[in-house]
């Protein structure tokens, strides 16, 4: 088979997995890594390699890019004390405690088993969040979990480069520190330069297709110009996307906003498919590669690592538990978060892109490699299957499973948009005002507490009725031939557009699966 026709293939039984996934309480990244390695078994699967350097920046790169879009830096700023604690503190003791266990279980060297304890430390937010979409999570739990997986790739990152570093100068020097404690700052630095300037292209290519893929050669080349720099090119995508979308929404034309929300959703997803995929291919060449005693030696010591790394993470969550609550400096201004909050947090730590896309990239003549990735592929489909699987019955269990918030907050944040728009049209005479002072009254009364929110269901109820007869009669017109092709895709786009402001979040909604 051809690199095009096994690439086709593979994304043909994703497409029948993820049907699966969404059908059954597996999580999809399990689902997708487990068949991976079965598909490499079967006779005349195609061998799929990867330059381990475009790995690191094909996989990470755009996933922080949408990821650190949509997390304001206000909510860093609100919730430093527990992402320090969880994206710096939980790192290291993480990668510590795997490194320790590299040296004294496997005799790695200890740049070797930094590596691995780099690659398997920060967990994946987006995989607990959306293992996890079958249940309301607290909000504030939700947010930390995200803030985490952006800042702990980083700190994660930086140890991983180091490790990669003392390997390639065969000891630690003066040079070599100082490299690494410049990499943050520059990083942040990089970022933030290369997005005022990203402000002042990107106005000229909105509207255009071309813009979009202008947004994912900016965000690969500002990856490529941190590394080539030796600074952290994890914070400089996390700077660089952060600093973009602080002015983004009141900028951005609408159309190009839904256009660039659409693309980047999708190509996110493909890309996480297509690791997880493409590790089970990478599984299969190092487990054909081992005799069968080093593989029994290899899968002790993955369990170990698995084992090591749930241990860590619950007990360094707990302890920072009882910490903040004693002492009320180490939470801020928010109010002391139960101990059920923090065992589903602690439970959080399904491993997934990162961890994927680090362990690919470890350069080939990397000592013992083989055991680093097998032992990276096993952390990442044992903590899916074993925590991704009890998660959602976890929340259930610990009573979490309830109201976030997030429909109290989208009502009074209606309302007061709704008060805005009509203290801006005020006594505007007309029937165009009158039309709009209706809609957004409506509108306004039916968010408030405690209101009777059946005129505002009756509205929306009429208005996809209508729209649905609108939607008939374009067909008509079309099938009569009294509207021609390119009047009908803007017409049905006008009412595509009018039916998805009628309905509800949950309707707009597309699942991954």
């Amino acid at each position: 088979m051809t690199f095009f026709e096994s690439l086709l293939a593979l994304l043909g039984v994703a497409v029948l997995l993820l049907q699966l996934a969404r059908r059954t309480s597996i999580p999809y990244p399990a689902l997708l890594a487990a068949a991976g390695v079965a598909l490499a078994w079967l006779p005349g699967a195609p061998t799929i390699a990867l330059d381990p350097h475009t790995a690191l920046a094909l996989f990470i790169a755009p996933i922080l890019i949408d990821a650190a879009f949509d997390f304001p830096v206000g909510t860093v700023m609100r919730l430093w004390r527990p992402l320090t604690a969880l994206a710096l503190v939980a790192v290291l003791l993480s990668a510590g405690a795997v490194t320790w266990l590299g040296v004294a279980l496997a005799g790695l060297p200890v740049y070797a088993a930094l590596a691995l304890g780099a690659i398997v430390a920060p967990p994946d937010a987006a995989a607990a969040t959306a293992i996890s979409g079958s249940v309301r999570m607290p909000r504030r739990t939700v947010a930390v979990l995200k803030g985490e997986s952006l800042l702990n790739d980083a700190s994660a990152l930086l140890l991983y480069t180091a490790a990669i570093l003392v390997e390639s100068h065969g000891g630690v020097d003066g040079g070599l520190a100082l490299r690494v404690g410049v990499a943050v700052p520059g990083g942040v630095l990089l970022g933030y330069l290369l997005a005022l300037a990203m402000k002042r292209i990107q106005p000229l290519v909105w509207g255009t297709l071309s813009g979009n893929i202008f947004q994912f050669v900016s965000g690969f080349a500002a990856w490529l110009v941190a590394e080539r720099l030796g600074l952290s090119a994890v914070l400089c995508l996390v700077t660089f996307a952060m600093t973009i979308a602080r002015s983004a929404g009141l900028v951005t034309p609408p159309r190009a906003r839904l256009h660039d929300f659409a693309v980047w959703e999708t190509a996110v997803f493909l890309l996480n498919v297509l690791a997880f995929l493409l590790m089970g291919f990478q599984a299969r060449t190092i487990v054909g590669s081992m005799v069968p005693e080093r593989l029994r030696e290899a899968a002790v010591f993955a369990a170990a690592v698995v084992a090591c790394l749930i241990v860590v993470r619950m007990a360094w969550v707990l302890i920072y538990n009882r910490l903040a609550f004693h002492f009320p400096k180490l939470r801020g201004d928010y109010p002391a978060t139960g101990l059920a909050q923090s065992v589903v947090v602690g439970w959080c730590g399904m491993r997934g892109i990162v961890t994927l896309a680090t362990a690919f990239a470890l350069p080939g003549h990397f000592p013992q490699r083989d055991l680093i990735v097998l032992t990276a592929f096993a952390v990442v489909l044992a903590t899916l299957v074993v925590q991704g699987m009890t998660l959602a019955p976890l929340v259930r269990r610990l009573g979490l499973d309830g109201d976030d918030g997030l429909g109290e907050e989208l009502a009074r944040a209606r309302v007061e948009m709704a008060e805005a728009a009509l203290a801006r049209i005020g006594d505007t005479p007309g029937a165009a005002a009158d039309h709009w002072r209706y809609g957004l009254a409506t509108k306004r009364d039916a968010m408030r507490a405690g209101s009777d929110a059946r005129a505002g269901e009756e509205k929306r109820q009429l208005g996809l009725a209508a729209v649905a007869c609108q939607r008939e009669r374009l067909e008509e017109l079309r099938e009569a031939q009294e509207v021609g092709a390119d009047s009908f895709l803007v017409l049905q786009e006008e009412l595509d557009f009018t039916e998805m402001s009628l309905r509800t979040e949950e309707e707009r909604r597309i699942e991954e699966a």
